[in-house]
Parts: structure tokens; C-alpha cells; sequence
């Protein structure tokens, strides 16, 4: 009998690409006005943070970004494949991106959902997230199109 592969988190690499872009897109992640391209190589350019992604096997399943500015964490991208959603793998990667923030002194993490993502709120409310007292701004500088 053959047991099924571990899952194992790993950071980012170039050949992973493709299939990050692919995961996001299936997850619902991507939006018109920010190009996943573009996000990746300003990532890649952040010297607080990390691109992790998760595997089973050869097959890349999961990813997740994590930023630290000195004051608060930030999470961004945390996606697991459709038909690995709801098996613990999301509360895995979360649990990494906690322990790298942990370790490099970050007190707080602060994320993101989008307004209507119900599944998404519960998965964080379950993991101990609560919403901020706080309204998020935006502005964009460069545009991505």
C-alpha cells in the first residue's frame, strides 16, 4: 500500500510561478486592476517578509505571503487549492506565517477579506482573528494595467 505524500511548506522559488498564478485564479484571488505578476515581483523585493507555498507531493497545493514593517505582520494570498480546502492546510500555512512573524518580533498581524466572503471570515474568526476597529484606506500609485 502507498501512503499519500506530507504536505511541506517551502519558500517560493521562480519555477513556482505558473502554478501560484494558476492556484490564485481558482481560489478567486486575482482581480482585474492588480496583476498576480507584478505582486510576485514586488514580493520578491521584500527584504521583512516571505512567499511560502505549500506542497504535496510535486504538486503545489497552497501559498501564502507574510510581511513584517517593524510595527504589525500582514498576510496576503493565503490560498489552498479548491479540492484541499477544509482538510487543515489553510490553519497550516497560518500557523508558519504566525510562528516567522513570531520569531522576527512582530506583536500583531493585520488581513485582509473582502467584503461577502463569509467562508473566508469564519476560517479566520475559527483561527482567533476579529475584526479591527479600524476602516482600511487605500490609494494607488502605480497602476498595474
Amino acid at each position: 500500500m502507498t501512503s499519500s505524500p506530507e504536505p511541506s511548506i517551502s519558500h517560493f522559488e521562480e519555477s513556482f510561478r505558473h502554478d501560484v498564478i494558476s492556484l490564485w485564479e481558482r481560489c478567486g484571488l486575482t482581480r482585474a486592476w492588480n496583476d498576480p505578476n507584478k505582486d510576485i515581483d514586488r514580493k520578491l523585493t521584500d527584504k521583512n517578509g516571505a512567499f511560502f507555498v505549500l506542497l504535496l507531493g510535486n504538486q503545489l497545493i497552497g501559498s501564502v505571503m507574510a510581511s513584517y514593517d517593524g510595527h504589525r505582520g500582514s498576510i496576503y494570498y493565503l490560498s489552498v487549492d479548491p479540492d484541499h480546502q477544509s482538510s487543515g492546510l489553510g490553519k497550516l500555512l497560518m500557523d508558519h506565517c504566525e510562528t516567522f512573524l513570531q520569531e522576527l518580533g512582530c506583536p500583531k498581524i493585520n488581513l485582509f477579506v473582502r467584503r461577502g466572503n463569509e467562508q473566508v471570515l469564519q476560517f479566520y474568526e475559527k483561527l482567533g482573528y476579529a475584526e479591527d476597529q479600524a476602516v482600511p484606506l487605500g490609494k494607488r500609485l502605480i497602476p498595474d494595467n
